[in-house]
């Protein structure tokens, strides 16, 4: 990774990877009780009392209004621990697309779908698993090519030892730039006709699985490689085997200039569905009585394979990972990422899951906040 390119990405993703504590203003009295109290909208969810789910309930919510009445354009945050919602929240802001970067004023609430930006990334990383478990795939250290071989001659000058495993850990050593400035190969993507030939046509700068460079084009191989094996588009593939089976129907997934969907960058979502996702992987891979992602899939996705050279943070299969202090331990969480401040994090050992939708698109600062946001909200629980 150039040190152009890294100075980028630390804009892009700092605080996802420094976690800096920025506090919210606090409301000068605790709100009402029933302020953040998640509503039963027979969509699969149970909740509970705030007060009864292991949190700081006052501190939390004074938290939660400071949050949300700030300066930083949040949209939404919903806050799920042990398997109930126990805090939610919207309110109205700016918001643009990925087509349309013109930030309007919109409304959000439970019903309204939210871009998310690259956390489709970490979606496609549960789709590859499910396919993996039913064999149809192979072992992650068979070499990505291996999958067109029709196109034979792009397995030369280095490209034959980049394997499904390096795709999954970015980690391909393809030259590949995106979310700084001078070539942004990401936004080719959107129009070129073959990703995957886009993405193989890039010189081999480092040896594979040597050094992390973030790259979406690696998403948009793996996407094709599932479409490819199972013989079915992405989005009926991830309707069947993922968001079906987690009762996820309101939902799309932006297409490129030739109708397919882009895997990387185009799913939008309602942040209580982001937060199935998030329950499905502290419940190693099931949803209610169905393991829908295999178990061990889930364990080697959230193990650290490689570091991102920012600050401490590690990568596994399209997920980042780090560790938050509380109350003097170290604690691992997983999350997904998404441009403009979308987050998905996941804390296993403390059955936690925490959503935040936002409208800050190439604002380098929003990460920061958010994940300062994410520590003081772990912070205010007691057991």
């Amino acid at each position: 990774m150039t040190a152009s390119r890294r100075l980028a990405l630390c804009a892009l993703l700092q605080g996802v990877l420094a976690l800096a504590v920025f506090p919210a203003t606090a409301a000068a009295q605790e709100p009402d009780a029933s302020f953040a109290v998640p509503k039963s909208l027979g969509d699969g969810w149970e909740t509970e009392d705030l007060r009864t789910s292991g949190f700081d309930a006052p501190r939390l919510r004074r938290l939660l209004a400071g949050m949300m009445s700030g300066q930083t354009n949040l949209h939404g945050i919903i806050i799920e621990r042990r398997g109930h919602l126990v805090a939610e929240l919207y309110r109205r802001g700016k918001d643009s697309s990925v087509y349309f970067p013109i930030a309007l004023n919109r409304d959000f609430g439970p019903d309204v779908r939210h871009d998310t930006r690259s956390i489709g990334k970490s979606v496609i990383g549960l789709l590859f698993g499910i396919v993996q478990g039913q064999g149809k795939i192979g072992d992650l250290a068979t070499p990505a090519l291996d999958f067109y071989p029709e196109n034979a001659e792009l397995a030369t000058a280095g490209r034959q030892a980049i394997t499904l495993e390096h795709l999954l850990t970015m980690s391909s050593g393809l030259e590949w730039s995106e979310g700084g400035s001078g070539t942004d190969h990401e936004h080719r993507l959107y129009w070129k006709w073959s990703p995957y030939r886009y993405v193989f046509d890039r010189a081999v700068v480092a040896p594979p699985g040597s050094k992390f460079n973030y790259n979406s084009g690696g998403t948009a191989v793996l996407a094709d490689i599932l479409t490819r094996v199972t013989k079915t588009p992405l989005k009926e593939l991830v309707r069947r085997q993922l968001f079906g089976p987690l009762g996820i129907t309101d939902w799309e997934w932006v297409a490129d200039l030739h109708g397919r969907p882009m895997a990387f960058v185009g799913l939008r979502l309602r942040p209580r569905d982001l937060a199935k996702l998030g329950r499905l992987i502290v419940n190693h891979g099931r949803w209610r009585d169905r393991q829908i992602v295999p178990e061990a899939w889930i364990e080697a996705s959230f193990q650290p394979r490689i570091g991102t050279g920012i600050a401490d943070f590690q990568y596994g299969y399209q997920w980042w990972l780090g560790s938050i202090e509380l109350h003097g331990r170290k604690i691992a969480w997983g999350a997904a990422f998404g441009n403009g401040g979308q987050r998905l994090f996941v804390v296993p050992e403390l059955d936690l899951v925490v959503v935040v939708t936002a409208g800050a698109y190439g604002d380098p600062q929003i990460a920061r906040q958010v994940d300062g946001f994410f520590k003081e909200i772990v912070a205010t629980l007691e057991n």
